[in-house]
């Protein structure tokens, strides 16, 4: 070997050391948004179609180059905590999300977890997309809560309403697990049919989550023979047992709920005796879904395996962050400056076809701009798949 190749040869590894180190110099920095939800048992579909939606989102915006606020461009990556539907859990997790200095968190999935978590964020400057219900946490004096999707009780009225001038619903039936967070869903239920002048034939049953055979529980309710039989905040993995044995026990009736569902678990569950079921769907139909929802739609799939229809809502929160901090970057460090920016606010929706604005909502219900504004989809479910039954809006 002369010494020419000897030393081309021990260039070699400086070279490589030099590319590897201006490749680490020119990455871009990071900006990390949390979640917070439960991803495991009975309701995981909920908080598992937040992360992948994230997940997916966040792929899709790094592979084009990141995301530029302020005149720096960020990658984002998530960084995910499982509370299993777990109050102490879910401020477990915001103390983590505080801990690496996280300030924006999208989570937790149900009214518990969202309650438990508010302190811990107040104290703490984190602004927090909970997919839960309860008013307090985004009236006054609250103001870091920001609903990430339509309330049980701006979708029940539009639900009970549009089945009793098109479906001729006159009698409605609650049954709701033995949890608050259903118990309050069925109490808003029941004030919305009442406005609407339906009969209650039954308000009192309940159920506990772990029930497996819903025969003894659901026979008192058909035998009031109601129109509509409302399962009140039902979580994805009971809503095709308690179907299956409504359908099994005779009842003919409408059967709907206010929360998401997912197509794959009630076709695995009830199968055909789920046609006709009536739920709150992704915000997105094929009729107004945008190129970027479709592409979105396919990255997601292409990623997972599978697709859930409650994704065309939980792709917002993320989408809802970065385009608030882009339009005030001194929002990254500083949770005041967003909630400055939340009342005149407004962005193109990326995911919707024509003129549709992102921009937060609220005023009606809370008094101030604590929810983003999403299409209020319900579905039906029919052949294995939802179906579109109508869209609407909240204020």
């Amino acid at each position: 070997m002369n010494r020419r190749t000897v030393l081309k040869t021990l260039l070699l590894p400086l070279v490589a050391s030099v590319a590897i180190g201006g490749a680490a110099q020119a990455a871009n920095p990071k900006l990390k948004i949390g979640f917070v939800g439960v991803t495991s048992g009975p309701a995981a579909a909920w908080g598992i179609s937040n992360v992948r939606s994230m997940q997916a989102r966040a792929a899709w915006i790094n592979e084009i180059g990141g995301v530029t606020i302020g005149g720096k461009t960020y990658d984002v990556e998530i960084v995910t905590f499982d509370d299993q539907k777990d109050p102490k859990r879910a401020i477990a997790g915001m103390e983590k999300m505080a801990q690496e200095g996280i300030r924006y968190v999208v989570g937790p999935n149900v009214d518990d977890g969202a309650a438990a978590v508010r302190p811990v964020a107040e104290q703490n400057g984190i602004i927090y997309f909970p997919y839960a219900f309860p008013k307090a946490l985004y009236s006054p004096p609250a103001s870091n809560a920001v609903l990430g999707m339509v309330a049980s009780y701006q979708s029940g009225p539009a639900i009970y309403k549009h089945l009793k001038e098109k479906k001729g619903v006159k009698s409605i039936a609650f049954i709701s697990a033995n949890e608050s967070d259903p118990l309050s869903q069925r109490a808003d239920g029941i004030a919305a049919a009442k406005a609407l002048g339906l009969k209650i034939v039954s308000d009192s049953v309940t159920y506990q989550v772990d029930t497996t055979d819903f025969t003894p529980v659901i026979t008192p309710v058909i035998k009031t023979k109601p129109d509509l039989l409302v399962l009140s905040g039902v979580a994805p993995a009971n809503a095709p047992q308690i179907i299956r044995s409504a359908r099994e026990l005779g009842f003919k009736g409408l059967i709907s709920t206010e929360t998401a569902q997912d197509a794959t678990v009630l076709m695995e569950g009830a199968g055909k005796l789920a046609d006709g079921f009536i739920s709150v769907g992704g915000a997105s139909t094929p009729e107004i879904a945008s190129d970027a929802m479709k592409e979105f739609v396919a990255r997601y799939t292409k990623m997972f395996g599978e697709y859930n229809d409650e994704s065309n809502t939980k792709v917002y929160a993320l989408e809802y962050i970065i385009e608030t901090l882009k339009a005030n970057p001194a929002a990254i460090d500083d949770v005041e400056e967003f909630k400055k920016t939340m009342d005149t606010f407004s962005a193109s929706n990326p995911y919707m076809k024509g003129d549709a604005k992102l921009k937060y909502v609220g005023s009606s219900s809370f008094g101030q701009r604590r929810q983003i504004a999403v299409p209020l989809v319900v579905n039906e479910f029919r052949g294995g798949k939802f179906e579109t039954l109508f869209v609407a809006e909240v204020d």
